[in-house]
């Protein structure tokens, strides 16, 4: 004969189940868990087996145990998890890569009938068709404000109607015409609203990013860095080049207004005191080449002279 568990004894193993996981995992999804049924819940234990086990519990249960075991080892980090544990929620506990993780968990979705007052997810639309109801059915439709006509003995609706928004509750006519209609609008699965990562805590968004996301994240950063920096006078290191740039600008400046002179602004001042160099210093990279003399097979090949960089203009500045 089997031994009956008692609540207390229930209790003291869910602890120590929770706590070893907790020390065995360093990654682990926190998930909704509103309207799952077990069978549900039971695909997806098979689904993620190897990598990950799925734990469910009361949120105080869950609370308390974190707690006591943060004090016992010392570990605050276990902590972060206490504000994730609101709601119908449960705890996945992995070893793989979160984002494979999270994408094998929003497979298991299993489609759900409108019923009476729940909250819409979504947003419902009716689509246009022939439903296959006869015309005596038609009262529905009406009290719903949809448009429809009779074809060939049954109703049609003529153009898409929204029925119902989402985060309105759903109402007897509705959820008696989606049946009628054999449409389920609503799909519920486990769905991932926080990510713990050796006590950090963060939004599933982020397994969504691509390294081009990071990149450019980075340098929006780096950009507020530099102007904070500019503004500031305080020198980094992203903004030290712009720094010396703009003294060296500054510098010109003043030189260029008075007699005070320096060799990177000889050059400068020559080109303002004859602004016929411009056009020469422009004009000299686009010479035509000599013509050169088709080569035989007795003669060898000669290099041809290189062509003046197009840049050197510019970095004579700073010869």
């Amino acid at each position: 004969m089997a031994v009956k568990v008692t609540k207390a004894e229930k209790k003291v193993n869910y602890d120590k189940k929770l706590c070893k996981l907790l020390d065995t995992y360093q990654q682990i999804l926190i998930v909704g868990a509103d309207n799952v049924g077990s069978n549900q819940l039971q695909m997806i234990r098979k689904g993620l087996r190897g990598d990950s086990i799925v734990l469910m519990g009361k949120n105080t249960m869950m609370k308390r145990s974190i707690r006591i075991h943060a004090e016992k080892t010392g570990n605050n980090a276990f902590l972060a998890l206490i504000p994730c544990l609101v709601g119908n929620v449960g705890l996945i506990f992995t070893r793989g890569d979160l984002k494979e993780v999270s994408d094998e968990v929003s497979k298991y979705k299993v489609g759900a009938p409108a019923r009476v007052g729940l909250v819409a997810p979504i947003d419902v639309v009716v689509p246009p068709g022939n439903t296959g109801l006869d015309p005596s059915q038609t009262s529905f439709f009406q009290v719903l404000n949809i448009p429809t006509k009779i074809n060939k003995g049954t109703v049609e609706i003529t153009i898409p109607v929204e029925i119902i928004k989402k985060g309105e509750k759903v109402g007897s006519s509705e959820s008696a015409l989606l049946s009628k209609l054999g449409i389920k609008p609503f799909s519920y699965g486990l769905i991932v609203q926080f990510v713990y990562d050796s006590g950090s805590v963060f939004s599933p968004e982020v397994l969504d990013l691509t390294e081009d996301d990071l990149i450019a994240k980075f340098a929006a950063g780096l950009s507020n860095v530099v102007g904070l920096s500019m503004l500031l006078s305080y020198p980094t290191l992203a903004a030290i080049p712009h720094m010396f740039i703009n003294g060296y600008k500054n510098v010109l400046s003043f030189a260029i207004a008075t007699e005070y002179s320096f060799p990177q602004a000889e050059k400068v001042k020559e080109y303002l005191k004859d602004p016929s160099k411009f056009a020469t210093a422009i004009a000299a990279p686009v010479a035509t080449k000599p013509a050169v003399k088709p080569a035989t097979a007795k003669e060898e090949k000669k290099e041809e002279p290189a062509e003046e960089d197009d840049d050197d203009f510019v970095g004579g500045l700073f010869d």
